[in-house]
């Protein structure tokens, strides 16, 4: 008897922890700062304009463009899950300074934005918003960066159009894939509510792949990067930063030279077997 009392109470305790986990994730994903209609960004040595994009009932993103003379691409930056444009904004720097314009929108419930949260929803926001911006670029000048959190969702849009190319920085595999660190024996396929997964979406992937990971990054392994960049092996490049963790890349000289040559490269041609050893094979004896 007292057997089954304890197997009915771990029963129960394991469906109790399983609804929290449920219900719960989004707190843990994601770190909204709310910020209030009225409130003014300043970022410094960058001009700037501030948008509101409706895109259904009840949701609205608010975004920021930063902008140069004579550009020569945008840049759809795809933020973290924490703050707001308020602090991300100081990013923009790093591509502007390429010439490149910066596209940056806060997802629902972050900053100025509204709307409930959704994994589809917030994927179909950022569709939205690629449609908006294909209206106004080719899809040749426009450059996709996903960071963290965002890397998911900048390979989600990269699989179903065709932007020039897709910046992972410290990508994941998936969401459920990192929750399985601190949630060994929950059924995840059925409880995920943002399973976000970026290595189905980075198969479908048709322009060139660029991941940048720290190599100590405590919080998305490195190793993550290495699994990821094997799926779409021809289209994927690798840049490691060294020493590198979770939230300090842009503090390593090797990450802007990085992203100093990714933006400048040309688009890669295909090689020429006849004019290289690409079909040269060992012979077996």
């Amino acid at each position: 008897m007292n057997w089954l009392l304890i197997a009915s109470i771990g029963t129960a305790v394991f469906i109790l922890l399983n609804i929290a986990a449920y219900f719960l994730q989004e707190r843990l994903i994601f770190k909204p700062e709310k910020l209030p209609e009225d409130f003014e960004f300043k970022y410094e040595n960058q001009i700037f304009d501030e948008y509101n994009i409706e895109v259904a009932d009840g949701v609205n993103l608010n975004g920021v463009h930063f902008k140069v003379r004579r550009p020569k691409g945008i840049v759809l930056y795809l933020k973290g899950n924490s703050r707001s444009l308020k602090g991300w904004g100081k990013f923009a720097i790093d591509f502007t300074r390429h010439g490149f314009d910066v596209l940056m929108v806060d997802y629902r419930g972050f900053g100025k934005s509204t709307g409930i949260r959704t994994e589809e929803g917030i994927k179909k926001d950022l569709q939205y918003v690629y449609d908006e911006l294909k209206k106004q670029v080719k899809e040749e000048y426009i450059v996709l960066y996903g960071r963290s959190l965002g890397s998911g969702f900048a390979t989600k849009l990269a699989s179903t159009n065709n932007p020039r190319m897709v910046v992972l920085d410290a990508p994941y595999y998936s969401m459920a894939h990192m929750a399985k660190r601190y949630m060994l024996v929950m059924p995840l396929s059925i409880i995920m509510r943002f399973p976000i997964k970026t290595y189905k979406w980075i198969q479908y992937v048709k322009c060139p792949i660029k991941i940048i990971h720290g190599t100590n990054d405590k919080l998305i392994s490195f190793k993550t990067s290495i699994k990821l960049s094997k799926i779409n092996a021809e289209r994927t490049r690798l840049y490691p930063i060294i020493g590198g963790g979770h939230n300090n890349l842009h503090t390593f000289p090797q990450y802007h030279r990085f992203l100093d040559e990714i933006l400048h490269a040309k688009l890669p041609k295909e090689i020429d077997p006849k004019t290289s050893s690409l079909n040269f094979r060992r012979k077996k004896r």
